[in-house]
C-alpha cells in the first residue's frame, strides 16, 4: 500500500517545483543575454543555436522539478509510470521542435552564405524540419511503448501509392533538389527563360521556383518544367556583363573623330553613372556600310543585368548631345522612289519619318 500524504512530502515536492521554475527563469535570463552578444557576431549559426537553448533549457528544468516533486510524492506506481511517460514525451517533443528549428536555420544560414543573397532556398530547410520531426513522432511513440515496426511497414507501402498518385510533385520536389545541388541556379540570380519569362530568383521550395520580374510581379514555375527548358543564367560564371549598342553616323563623317569622341563619352558614362564598370575600357567596332550611315557597335560594361538600362538610357543622351557640339551627323534613313503610272513619272523621296515628298513630274507624249 502507499502510505499517507505528509506534509513534509508537500514541503519537499513544493520546493523541488519551485526549483525547476525558478531555475527556468534564471536560464531564460542568462539565454537573453547570450542571445544579445550572439547577434554581435558575423556568424548566423549562434543566434539560431541560442534561440533554440531559450526555449529546450527552461522547458528542461520545468520538467525535471515536476519529475523531482512526482518522485518525492507518494504516487501509485501506475500514476508514477503516467506522470514520468507525460514528462518524457513533453521534453522530446520541446528538445524535437526545437533541434528542428537549430538544423533549419543552419540550413537556412549556409544556403544563403552560399548563394551569397537574403534570399534562401526553402526547399532544403523543410525537408530537413520534416525529417528532424518525423525522427522525434518516432521516439515518442517508442517511449509509449507503441511499436513503430508495423507503422514503418504501412508507412513503405503506402509510400508506393502516394509516389503514384504524386508524380508531378515528386518530380518538382527531385528537379528543385537537383537544380540547386548542381548550382545551375541560385535564389539571387537573374535568369531568362526560352519562354521568355525572366526576373530575380526569389525563392526555390519543394515544388515552384518564384522568379521576381523587373516590374516587382512574381512569376511561379514548376521546377520540373525549369529543369526541362533553355535558361539564360545572368549571373553565373560572371555577374558582370557586356551589353551592345547600334549607332551610326552620315557618311561625310571623319571616323576618327567619331571614335575618339565616343570613346569620351563612354569613358564619362563608365565612371560617372552608378552600376557601370570604371575600368572598362572603351571599345567601338564600325562594321556596316548601310544604306545611309556607316553603322558601328559600341560594347558598354554594367555590373548586373538590370543596370543595363540605366546605362543605355544614360549613353545615348550623352552621346546625342556631343555629337551636335562636335558637328557630326546621324542620318534618318532616306530613300528615293520612282512612280510609274502610264506616261507620268512622278519621282518621290520617303524621309526618315515615313512621309513621301513629291518631285518633279515629267511627261511623255
Amino acid at each position: 500500500m502507499n502510505r499517507a500524504l505528509t506534509l513534509d512530502d508537500s514541503v519537499v515536492a513544493g520546493i523541488a517545483l519551485a526549483a525547476g521554475l525558478l531555475a527556468a527563469f534564471l536560464s531564460r535570463t542568462l539565454l537573453r543575454w547570450l542571445a544579445k552578444h550572439a547577434k554581435r557576431t558575423r556568424w548566423s549559426g549562434d543566434d539560431v543555436m541560442v534561440d533554440a537553448l531559450r526555449t529546450v533549457v527552461p522547458w528542461a528544468a520545468i520538467a525535471g522539478g515536476a519529475a523531482a516533486a512526482a518522485a518525492v510524492l507518494p504516487l501509485a506506481k501506475p500514476l508514477q509510470h503516467t506522470v514520468n511517460q507525460c514528462l518524457t514525451v513533453l521534453l522530446i517533443f520541446v528538445v524535437t521542435v526545437s533541434a528542428a528549428r537549430v538544423v533549419a536555420g543552419l540550413v537556412q544560414s549556409v544556403t544563403s552564405s552560399r548563394s551569397g543573397v537574403a534570399g534562401s532556398a526553402t526547399i532544403f530547410v523543410n525537408i530537413t524540419r520534416i525529417l528532424v520531426l518525423a525522427i522525434g513522432f518516432l521516439v515518442v511513440l517508442q517511449t509509449l511503448g507503441i511499436s513503430i515496426a508495423p507503422l514503418l511497414t504501412a508507412l513503405g507501402v503506402g509510400g508506393l501509392a502516394v509516389a503514384l498518385a504524386l508524380q508531378d510533385t515528386l518530380a518538382n520536389l527531385f528537379a528543385g533538389i537537383h537544380i540547386l545541388a548542381s548550382k545551375t541556379v541560385q535564389p539571387g540570380d537573374y535568369i531568362k527563360l526560352s519562354s521568355g519569362e525572366e526576373g530575380y530568383v526569389e525563392d526555390i521550395n519543394w515544388r515552384q521556383t518564384t522568379v521576381r520580374a523587373l516590374s516587382n510581379n512574381l512569376v511561379v514555375i514548376p521546377n520540373g518544367q525549369l529543369a526541362k527548358t533553355n535558361m539564360t543564367n545572368y549571373m553565373r560564371p560572371e555577374q558582370r556583363l557586356t551589353i551592345l549598342v547600334q549607332a551610326g553616323v552620315a557618311y561625310d563623317s571623319d571616323l576618327e573623330q567619331v571614335e575618339r569622341v565616343t570613346s569620351e563619352v563612354v569613358a564619362e558614362v563608365m565612371t560617372g553613372v552608378d552600376g557601370a564598370l570604371p575600368d572598362h575600357e572603351p571599345a567601338i567596332r564600325f562594321h556596316t556600310f548601310g544604306d545611309s550611315r556607316i553603322g558601328f557597335t559600341v560594347i558598354l560594361g554594367v555590373g548586373e543585368f538590370s543596370d543595363q538600362y540605366r546605362i543605355k538610357h544614360e549613353f545615348i543622351k550623352r552621346l546625342h548631345r556631343r555629337y551636335r557640339e562636335e558637328g557630326i551627323r546621324i542620318p534618318a534613313p532616306a530613300r528615293t522612289v520612282a512612280l510609274q503610272q502610264g506616261a507620268v513619272v512622278i519621282p518621290q523621296q520617303r524621309t526618315g519619318d515615313g512621309a513621301v515628298q513629291d518631285g518633279t513630274s515629267a511627261l511623255h507624249g
